[in-house]
């Protein structure tokens, strides 16, 4: 009878661990890591990134995101502290670059409990994204206005 699997660790896989332990709170695709990795001459193969991804979800070090449908899946790093794991984690999508922003905020946590009080919907706030526009692409926008000419 087999007790579980054996855990081991390669190098990529340390090094895919220390990489996302120095971007807590930062969303990552499997194509943002490769890519990191390229640039850092590192190349690393998207099954190795995808087996680590998945065993890190599966220990609780990692959360994986669906944003969209035929969207690639987003990972978030859990750093030891347990960041996003409160319940006033939401995050903010940008509909001009595609940003993903982690947010941990003290008002929203007011409107999940008047959700539930007033409305008796029970919010997930690990699942729940807000759409808009992020700080950088408003500044553009208002910088350059909507009818600029350039």
């Amino acid at each position: 009878m087999m007790e579980g699997k054996i855990k081991y660790h390669t190098r990529h896989q340390k090094e895919l661990e220390e990489y996302f332990s120095a971007f807590p709170g930062t969303h990552f695709t499997v194509q943002d890591i490769c890519t990191a990795f390229s640039e850092m001459g590192q190349p690393i193969g998207t099954a190795t990134v995808y087996r680590t991804l998945e065993r890190m979800v599966e220990e609780g070090r990692m959360r994986k995101y669906f944003i969209e449908a035929g969207s690639p899946a987003c990972f978030e790093f859990i750093p030891e502290q347990g960041d996003c794991v409160s319940e006033i984690c939401f995050h903010l999508k940008c509909e001009k670059c595609g940003r993903l922003i982690h947010m941990q905020c003290e008002e929203l946590a007011g409107l999940k409990g008047h959700l539930l009080q007033e409305h008796h919907f029970q919010l997930n706030p690990l699942r729940t994204v807000l759409y808009g526009i992020c700080e950088d692409c408003s500044g553009k926008e208002a910088a350059y206005g909507p009818d600029s000419r350039g």
